[in-house]
């Protein structure tokens, strides 16, 4: 444990994708996981922040709660992506399935969101959402079919607002805990069955879209499997990711619809009541095609990681982490680690007062163990700065702040048994930190999918070298294909490639 305390105080944290976040975690005696984690709370929180119109002020917009609810959601996801193939190819997938569905009287309206995250989900009024990260990992119309059909399946069944009423119910259950009964054991025992209660309800609820999701599927004439391989999918992108550092504000499809082998199982199971396997076409080089240019990963301008460097053009910043660091850009911070998580590193943005010293700053309570004769003011590429180090045993740490417009970047190095030579390797990754040119800012494009066909030359390996990944090219390129581990492409089928 780490008893190296960091407050959110009255500081107002800011994501780096450029908007307003909730700044560090509140003071606790902490390990280094949660000292890498910011604030969080509630459960649609901004991915990334887009500032609305504000309504003219004699003219108030009144607003439904479906309506809310999806500004919302579009906020937490990036806004809606325009794509008017895929969207084409939606509308008519839906389309069969609402035909083939227990309720062909509803309407359903379908949206991109422009996110990396792998998600989808549906609001009781039938709006549906689907993240361009889900669709990048899909393989063919029927898996897109499958996760469709899933979603629709949680509005006929009404789950929604079978939850929102659990939710209320979870909610009194915490009051006359906390109100009436007083006692401290008593409540955490009421909690803790109500939430096992909702946990357990929503497994089932699961389990019944899943079947009414394959069955919606199979009737309108999609290959009834293609939630298993989807399914399967999901856990595989999973277990690839599982090295880096989630970000509780990017919930992906898994977090709420958990890949268990029981459900791939039971979907299965719920397959083969349709058809067997093979029996359906999937049209997997037409949907291939029309991910053809689609963006993949992070969008440019809300800052994106290539290799060790990260680059915010939006922002006009940039900065190099130290050598064997594997980067990963959050709504709250870029997050680094390296050999299996004995180093990391974190980078953020606060505003105070432009009159406060950074001196002072780092000397106020931000973190503390701070060794007070460590702190000392310092000048990276022009910018006016201030560093110091800190200890929690066994944790070593390196601290910067820099003032970056009107802003005040921070940088938190860590390391078990911190050496002088690696306290050398972070001062240079912080001296690497700058302006980003005009040039720059022009050339900084996006990751996207290229769809090729394989020739018969073609192997995995050649592939997976065409990729602009920074590592485990071969396990990635099979993933984004939906390749088992000895599987090969076939000569002239499509595969997706993430080129530059």
């Amino acid at each position: 444990m780490i008893c190296l305390i960091m407050r959110c105080g009255s500081e107002r944290g800011m994501a780096l994708r450029g908007g307003r976040g909730s700044g560090l975690g509140a003071a606790a005696c902490i390990s280094l996981a949660l000292l890498l984690a910011a604030c969080s709370g509630g459960s649609y929180q901004a991915a990334r922040h887009i500032s609305l119109p504000e309504p003219p002020a004699d003219r108030p917009e009144v607003l439904t709660p479906a309506q809310r609810e999806h500004r919302r959601i579009l906020a937490v996801y990036g806004g809606a992506y325009s794509n008017p193939r895929l969207e084409d190819m939606l509308n008519a997938t839906v389309e069969k399935l609402v035909a083939a569905s227990e309720r062909p009287d509803l309407a359903y309206k379908v949206t991109i969101l422009n996110s990396s995250a792998v998600n989808a989900f549906a609001l009781p009024t039938g709006q549906l959402y689907v993240t361009r990260g889900l669709l990048a990992l899909a393989n063919d119309t029927s898996e897109v079919a499958s996760v469709l059909s899933h979603e629709m399946a949680h509005v006929i069944a009404r789950h929604a607002a079978i939850r929102e009423d659990q939710i209320r119910q979870a909610a009194l259950v915490n009051r006359v805990a906390s109100d009436v009964l007083g006692d401290p054991q008593s409540t955490a025992l009421a909690l803790a069955k109500s939430k096992i209660a909702l946990a357990t309800f929503s497994r089932g609820q699961e389990f019944e879209a899943d079947g009414i999701g394959v069955g919606i599927s199979a009737r309108a004439g999609y290959d009834p499997f293609g939630a298993t391989r989807f399914l399967t999918a999901m856990g595989r992108n999973a277990e690839l990711r599982s090295g880096s550092k989630a970000d509780p504000r990017t919930q992906e499809f898994l977090s709420s619809h958990p890949a268990t082998p029981e459900r791939v199982a039971n979907a299965t199971l719920n397959a083969r009541q349709h058809a067997t396997p093979g029996a359906t076409a999937r049209a997997r080089n037409e949907y291939l095609r029309l991910l053809d240019g689609v963006v993949y990963g992070e969008d440019p301008s809300e800052g994106f990681v290539r290799g060790r460097r990260f680059l915010h053009p939006k922002l006009g910043f940039t900065f190099t982490a130290p050598e064997g660091f594997v980067l990963e850009n959050t709504p709250q911070a870029v997050f680094g680690v390296k050999d299996g998580g004995e180093l990391a590193l974190r980078l953020d943005v606060v505003r105070i007062p432009a009159d406060q010293k950074l001196t002072e700053y780092l000397a106020a309570g931000w973190i503390e163990n701070i060794d007070a004769a460590s702190i000392e003011e310092v000048t990276i590429n022009g910018f006016r700065g201030a560093t110091a180090t800190a200890k929690g045993d066994p944790w070593g740490f390196r601290l910067y702040a820099i003032r970056f417009g009107s802003e005040v970047y921070r940088f938190i190095f860590a390391a078990k048994n911190k050496s002088a030579e690696l306290d050398r390797q972070f001062r240079e990754s912080v001296a690497s930190f700058r302006r980003m040119s005009n040039a720059e800012i022009r050339r900084a494009r996006p990751l996207r999918i290229r769809t090729v066909p394989v020739t018969a030359r073609d192997s995995v390996e050649s592939l997976a070298a065409r990729m602009a990944v920074p590592d485990k090219a071969v396990e990635r390129f099979r993933v984004l294909n939906g390749l088992d581990a000895n599987e090969a492409p076939r000569p002239g089928d499509m595969v997706k490639l993430i080129v530059e």
